[in-house]
């Protein structure tokens, strides 16, 4: 990797996931520090206290985080495991809400930081702690997972990206030979026993095609039927960033969108029948 790649441009080099998983870590990572932008509440899941992380080791075109994704080296400050949940916990207090959140980037950059973190949720009063991220490390890292197993608060929820490694590659800007990697990490969560379900950008034809979007929930069926049935189907918003990043990649996509996928029933019909 000759340099540290910002956001993704129609020349782009494809690279190594993983690889880039390391150089944001020592970015973004002193210690059991990581770096985060702000901690708040907002009304998804039904109100939930949030902390936004900073940094990522996948670069894809409908990101809708802030520009501390592409530039960790510049934004956000360290926060202590212990500092982390004192802000998460404050936000929820002063909204009296019961349930915390990591999100933004990609949270499970910075191993340290997150165990620890979970350790003092665990201890809490707190009964409910969701965490989002893309996988990557889940599966090249069964360890993290089996670490993660012992707590019984996290629920995982875990973006796929694409339906194929050349869509993968396309949207995301990692190399097409990692695409099974996020696979890989649904099959060591159900192994560790770890609450997850699985999420995609799988609803908004503009970004999946019909026959790709097939591929998809094939692969979701091979593995385990329950994480078709629990999809959850995402669709790309306009937010600045976003528009921003697929500006840069050459993509033109209009918005707001006008139609929709069927619902994930319409494919399991078919897959019922096989």
């Amino acid at each position: 990797m000759k340099e540290y790649p910002r956001f993704l441009t129609e020349d782009s080099e494809p690279f190594d996931p993983v690889e880039l998983a390391k150089k944001t870590e020592e970015i973004i990572c002193k210690g059991s520090k990581r770096k985060y932008t702000d901690f708040y509440c907002v009304g998804v899941y039904g109100g939930i206290s949030t902390g936004y992380t900073v940094g990522c080791y996948l670069r894809c075109v409908f990101c809708w985080v802030d520009w501390s994704r592409d530039f960790p080296d510049r934004i956000g400050e360290f926060y202590s495991p212990q500092e982390a949940f004192n802000n998460l916990k404050q936000a929820a207090d002063e909204r009296r809400i019961r349930k915390m959140r990591i999100s933004g980037a990609e949270p499970t950059l910075g191993k340290q930081h997150l165990l620890a973190l979970l350790e003092l949720v665990e201890d809490s009063e707190f009964p409910t702690f969701i965490l989002e991220t893309n996988g990557v490390l889940f599966g090249t890292d069964k360890d993290y997972v089996y670490k993660l197993g012992r707590f019984k608060k996290p629920h995982i929820r875990l973006s796929l990206k694409a339906g194929t490694p050349e869509t993968f590659e396309r949207k995301t800007g990692a190399k097409r030979e990692s695409f099974e990697i996020p696979f890989r990490a649904i099959e060591h969560l159900k192994d560790a026993g770890v609450s997850f379900h699985v999420a995609a950008m799988s609803a908004d034809p503009r970004f999946m095609g019909d026959e790709e979007r097939v591929q998809l929930i094939k692969k979701l069926w091979e593995i385990d039927k329950e994480l078709v049935y629990d999809l959850e189907e995402e669709v790309v918003d306009p937010y600045d960033t976003t528009l921003k990043r697929l500006e840069h990649a050459g993509w033109k996509v209009d918005f707001p969108l006008r139609e929709r996928w069927d619902p994930v029933r319409s494919v399991l019909r078919n897959l019922q029948e096989d």
